[in-house]
């Protein structure tokens, strides 16, 4: 049977919703997926996107041996988008410590992508004890130097952002994902694109997808204190970049390198989305990294 896109999308969703399982975390319901066996490799998502991201990494991740796990922010994906809930990345960090020990998750080697980095850095400076190593993948970790690309500032700007997020129906939002996430046009189709756009919006409208996006915290205080607690951390981490990314470019990379202390990185052939058309490959050296560590 040859399906439709409406089809396709519905089929992917239907898919990934079956492939994971809800939870409840700080009061907010959840979901996760999970793969494979061996050491825990947890992947921490940024936005407009949500563990849907990762699905094409998880089967190559797990016949690396390791137990992949992604799971959605609230506000995203399949996740409740309380109206009474902190945005910020300091409020979603926090959230994430309470992700992870609702998932008894003890230690977890922790991979970041866009603004799960800071999220994502912000819960592993507070819990050291529990990382056993960090991959960063195209992030921000300097704050208080970043600013924000041209497809991601009206978002942040109040009636501006729903105007904006209103005037992007799925045609226009896959159009825009390609300009700045795909390198590799063949790789996704626009069903997949579209699965994005349905996860981002589902439910709300994106009215939470909007207030994150207006809870960065881009400020001298935040990169102080990544750069601090990253310098002092005792695990070793590794910067996996995709270096034609419009967004967060190869300057963003030595950033990224200089706050971890990361002299050597691996670039791939991709643009912002790396988990979209460099699967295998991210895979791979995500696993290089992990294996040896246990």
């Amino acid at each position: 049977m040859i399906l439709t896109v409406k089809g396709e999308v519905a089929q992917l969703l239907d898919i990934h919703s079956a492939s994971g399982r809800r939870f409840v975390a700080g009061g907010v319901r959840s979901f996760g997926r999970e793969q494979g066996e061996g050491p825990e490799v947890l992947r921490v998502h940024g936005v407009p996107t949500s563990s849907f991201l990762w699905r094409k990494v998880m089967p190559p991740l797990a016949d690396q041996g390791v137990r992949a796990l992604a799971m959605d922010f609230p506000g995203l994906g399949l996740a409740d988008r309380p109206e009474r809930f902190d945005y910020s990345w300091s409020g979603l960090a926090r959230w994430l410590g309470e992700a992870i020990d609702a998932l008894e998750l003890d230690r977890v080697h922790l991979v970041v992508h866009d603004i799960g980095g800071p999220i994502g850095c912000e819960w592993a400076i507070n819990n050291p004890d529990r990382v056993h190593s960090l991959t960063a993948l195209n992030c921000m970790l300097d704050p208080g130097s970043f600013h924000r690309p041209w497809t991601m500032q009206p978002f942040a700007i109040r009636g501006l952002g729903e105007i904006w997020l209103a005037a992007t129906p799925k045609p226009a939002f896959a159009a825009l994902v390609r300009r700045v996430g795909i390198a590799n046009q063949r790789a996704v189709s626009n069903a997949e694109l579209y699965a994005h756009h349905e996860l981002l919006k589902r439910v709300d409208r994106g009215r939470a997808f909007l207030r994150i996006m207006r809870g960065f915290e881009l400020t001298e205080k935040k990169s102080r204190f990544f750069a601090e607690g990253l310098a002092d951390r005792p695990y070793p981490a590794r910067v996996i970049w995709g270096e034609a990314d419009p967004a967060l470019d190869l300057g963003q990379l030595r950033i990224a390198q200089r706050v971890l202390g990361a002299e050597d990185a691996v670039l791939l052939p991709a643009k912002h989305f790396l988990q979209e058309d460099q699967a295998p490959a991210l895979a791979y050296a995500i696993a290089d990294h992990v294996a040896p560590l246990g």
